[in-house]
């Protein structure tokens, strides 16, 4: 088994077909195609279910892509090893961050690390807290902040609570409920919501704390970026729900505390085998 091949397999398995992972790898097509279809012919087993329409792993594939992962990470990170017992940390660093994210400062944090270890290519991606982990589980993010609500569990990862805070609500300046000074959950319902989708981390934190109240949370506009979620509530169209430090950030806007309010834990989220990189950046944090 050569290490392109598995390189091709997990291009294709990412990539969803042949053509973009060949595009991917800087190679043709056919010659991708007879790499794959000679590693399933050593291994004795097929990898992809293929037809016209579609393309998936089979169980056999999704077993392969898993090592696969941990195997590639393994080679790639060798010469890292070998330099950080020299004292020198060298590598690629994948950042993770969600878009509410107030602190940890993470792009002064990058900043220091960058001073101070010159020779780390640095990446850094936004995204929600469950796609964030899922790209964890996948090898394709070193270090993740992400947003859940108290208590959840992270399997197969190490993490640390950096700080949790109770979110607030976010209300159009002329608003009836900005005369409160403090807002109760069933008024909240009497008004069109604004939130992240349905599943989302984002989401739960508000869902856990109405159904805690015997209250009914019924989201109309569901948003994917803070940034609508803030203009839709600014236009007057809905009301929603926002960490509290991120309030003073927001123009046009108003906010009010909230009786028994959703919470929300900030998390560092890393491998339980972390990178010279990563390591660094971890003592950065002081984890």
């Amino acid at each position: 088994m050569k290490l392109r091949q598995i390189e091709y397999v997990l291009a294709v398995a990412e990539e969803g077909s042949f053509t973009a992972a060949a595009r991917r790898c800087h190679i043709v097509q056919s010659a991708l195609s007879h790499q794959v279809a000679q590693l399933e012919q050593q291994l004795g087993t097929i990898l992809f279910e293929r037809n016209s329409r579609s393309l998936r792993l089979t169980p056999a594939g999704e077993a392969f892509v898993e090592s696969g992962r941990r195997a590639l990470d393994a080679v790639r990170r060798i010469g890292d090893e070998v330099a950080a017992r020299s004292g020198e940390v060298r590598g690629r660093l994948s950042l993770g961050t969600i878009s509410t994210l107030t602190e940890p400062d993470v792009i002064g944090l990058m900043a220091r690390f960058h001073r101070r270890y010159p020779h780390v290519d640095i990446e850094m991606s936004m995204d929600g807290s469950e796609r964030m982990i899922d790209r964890m589980h996948e090898h394709s993010l070193d270090l993740a902040f992400v947003g859940l609500w108290p208590g959840v569990v992270i399997d197969r990862l190490e993490s640390a609570d950096l700080c949790e805070e109770e979110l607030v609500a976010l209300l159009p300046r002329e608003h009836l409920l900005t005369r409160c000074r403090r807002v109760r959950l069933e008024q909240l319902t009497e008004w069109p919501m604004a939130d992240f989708g349905e599943g989302t981390g984002a989401r739960q934190q508000s869902e856990e704390a109405f159904a805690a109240a015997g209250l009914r949370y019924a989201v109309r506009f569901e948003v994917s970026t803070i940034s609508l979620l803030v203009d839709i509530v600014r236009r007057g169209l809905a009301i929603g729900l926002i960490p509290a430090s991120l309030a003073p950030r927001l123009a046009g806007v108003c906010t009010r505390p909230v009786r028994e309010a959703p919470r929300r834990v900030v998390r560092a989220v890393w491998h339980p085998n972390p990178t010279p990189a990563t390591r660094a950046f971890l003592a950065l944090l002081d984890l």
